[in-house]
């Protein structure tokens, strides 16, 4: 399934920078004209465990307002590391600081080693997932309405009121991660954008089981913009940043699996002037092409 008409690139970065760092590459990012910018949301690196990194919400609120055009989020934030009203007031309070820039993102939490470490639950993938629902629901009524009501299985708020509300109407755009079915139900239900990582042919399988999922439903499915994470760790057969070639062919072969946007988590420090290059000979002419 080809994609028309839309390319939208942004960039993650993982928190493992200092400040002053971090600072320094969102606004190279802003200004080579990404249109956003992501953190990952963990208590330690994945990859590298014993590396440092600064907590993802607060530093998302600090960089939001040291950029004035990007479009800000975590991507995504763990369901299990905060209860949901705290995530929708935090979204909320970040929305008015970025000027109504943020793009909400949330998961239902994977890494069992941090939550080992932090004495975090993790439950059982059937409880996972059903708590994920719940704290989508309860996000998104939150964002959506002055006062709400939720009686859960997992959550529960009564007549909480929320104020003041986000500054995007009628919520800021949400963004959830999933690759399975029932994830992807959940995703066709709720979702702005759903945003998930894996091969062409995985990616393609989903995207159409997506579709069917919004069918179901009676969702358009176009309704849902189609997203891909990369991260060289998870997809070390892919190389994008090696060259301006290899960029336009991974995106041209994740563009025919149904992908219109790329989140890719850049190369190390001292190969980022190919990132530059890319940024200003590829991706305009790739949005020209995806607009014709």
């Amino acid at each position: 399934m080809a994609v028309r008409g839309r390319l939208l690139v942004g960039i993650q970065t993982p928190a493992t920078r200092t400040w002053p760092e971090m600072v320094s590459l969102w606004e190279r990012v802003e200004a080579l004209g990404f249109d956003s910018a992501w953190l990952p949301d963990h208590f330690v690196p994945p990859y590298r465990p014993e590396g440092p990194l600064l907590e993802a919400w607060t530093l998302l609120a600090a960089l939001a307002m040291r950029t004035q055009r990007l479009r800000v989020g975590i991507l995504v934030s763990s369901n299990t590391f905060r209860h949901p009203p705290l995530l929708a007031k935090q979204a909320a309070t970040v929305d008015h600081l970025s000027g109504g820039r943020l793009e909400l993102g949330l998961g239902a939490g994977w890494f069992a080693a941090e939550h080992q470490m932090f004495g975090l639950e993790l439950p059982a993938a059937p409880e996972l997932v059903a708590r994920f629902r719940e704290a989508v629901a309860v996000v998104d009524l939150l964002l959506r309405q002055d006062v709400t009501t939720y009686d859960g299985r997992f959550y529960r708020v009564r007549e909480a009121p929320f104020r003041p509300a986000p500054v995007q109407r009628p919520r800021p755009p949400l963004t959830l991660g999933a690759h399975g079915p029932t994830m992807l139900g959940i995703v066709a239900e709720y979702a702005d954008r759903w945003n998930s990582t894996g091969t062409v042919a995985e990616m393609a399988a989903r995207n159409r089981l997506l579709d069917e999922r919004c069918a179901t439903m009676g969702r358009d499915p176009d309704a849902v913009l189609r997203s891909h994470l990369y991260v060289a760790a998870q997809l070390p057969n892919e190389r994008p940043w090696d060259s301006p070639e290899a960029f336009r062919d991974f995106v041209g072969r994740f563009r025919e699996a149904g992908v219109a946007e790329f989140l890719l988590q850049p190369p190390p420090p001292e190969r980022f002037a190919t990132v530059e290059r890319i940024a200003a000979e590829v991706i305009p002419a790739l949005r020209s092409e995806a607009a014709a």
